[in-house]
């Protein structure tokens, strides 16, 4: 092409507007013959790496990475070499410089005695029946003053979604919820070296009154990797339930009774009467005690008469009523192929 342009400025075309008719720029066209040729569509076939003008030698990098491995160095980042050597009068390279020179190096990362980040996956928490895992959690109930709510503090049966404990204490604090579980663990007759209770991070569930009690009533802790919300999926879940029901107050609660009141009556509904989506659709209260079996039973009957009466409305399976295997508390670990297993 670029023959072509010259030719036709041999025979006095503009050189501008023989760019023209090949569509191309004469801007264009001289900045290629400078990097090198040019293709039929106008793009460069080879061309000239240019160097820029402030990149270090070899020489410098090598000066970068034997300042950065000295002795007083070797365990400091850039951020902290740089403003030393400012400090003795002594100029090598820019931070980013530091920064691109050890990374390429592989010597930025973890320098000294550091070591790298470990992303461990805590064991799954499974629960095969009642009283084996619990989950523990603490929600705002909102108040007439402006940035001040009510505690809910409350403890939830995994394998059964039941209930078992909760309070609206006055303050939050580890003593309280120390005593909340204890409670809880003595009403529900729990057996000791077999119960482990999940948490989040929060400073009553990690209390020394709070580890202590565990401690005393064989009960193993179990916490929330920090800023993982998928650890406590079951507990969200459950608050969710309460704050979206039709009967949660519309307004704020006059009073710590007022709230108090409200929470004893929704947590029977809740566990005896609300028909539980994940289990599927049995309450808290008949899963531990087997009921889910026949009732589950009972709906499929129904279910396969009704497929018998009509066969031309559905082609496929009916719904299916099985109930719900062991549950586990983290997400994508299954907890055994012994019927249909439940993850958060």
């Amino acid at each position: 092409m670029i023959a072509w342009i010259d030719e036709a400025c041999a025979h006095g075309a503009p050189r501008h507007k023989a760019c023209e008719v090949l569509g191309l720029t004469l801007r264009g066209v001289q900045r290629r013959q400078q990097e090198g040729e040019v293709r039929e569509d106008g793009r460069k076939a080879t061309a000239r790496l240019r160097t820029p003008a402030h990149t270090l030698s070899s020489a410098e990098r090598e000066r970068v990475l034997e300042v950065a491995n000295r002795a007083q160095f070797a365990d400091l980042s850039p951020k902290q070499i740089v403003p030393r050597l400012a400090d003795q009068g002594e100029y090598v390279a820019s931070e980013s410089s530091f920064d691109r020179i050890l990374r390429e190096a592989k010597q930025l990362a973890h320098r000294g005695k550091a070591k790298p980040p470990t992303r461990r996956r805590p064991e799954p928490r499974v629960a095969i029946g009642p009283h084996q895992v619990w989950t523990w959690d603490m929600t705002y109930l909102p108040t007439h003053v402006r940035g001040a709510f009510f505690y809910l503090y409350r403890i939830l049966d995994l394998f059964s979604r039941k209930l078992v404990g909760w309070e609206v204490p006055v303050r939050a604090s580890a003593d309280l919820a120390a005593a909340l579980f204890r409670q809880s663990y003595l009403r529900e007759g729990v057996e000791g070296d077999t119960l482990a209770l999940h948490s989040d991070n929060g400073a009553p569930m990690k209390g020394a009154t709070m580890l202590a009690t565990l401690q005393r009533l064989r009960v193993m802790p179990s916490f929330s990797r920090p800023s993982v919300s998928n650890d406590t999926p079951f507990s969200e879940a459950l608050f969710r339930t309460l704050k979206y029901t039709p009967a949660f107050p519309g307004g704020p609660f006059a009073s710590l009774d007022d709230a108090r009141a409200w929470v004893a009556r929704f947590v029977p509904w809740y566990s005896s009467v609300h028909l539980h989506s994940s289990l599927p659709f049995v309450t808290p209260e008949q899963r531990p005690r087997g009921e889910d079996q026949e009732r589950l039973r009972h709906r499929i009957e129904v279910y396969e008469a009704a497929k018998a009466r009509n066969p031309a409305r559905g082609s496929g399976d009916i719904r299916n009523w099985e109930p719900v295997g062991p549950v586990s508390l983290n997400p994508g670990k299954p907890a055994g192929k012994d019927g249909r297993t439940q993850t958060s």
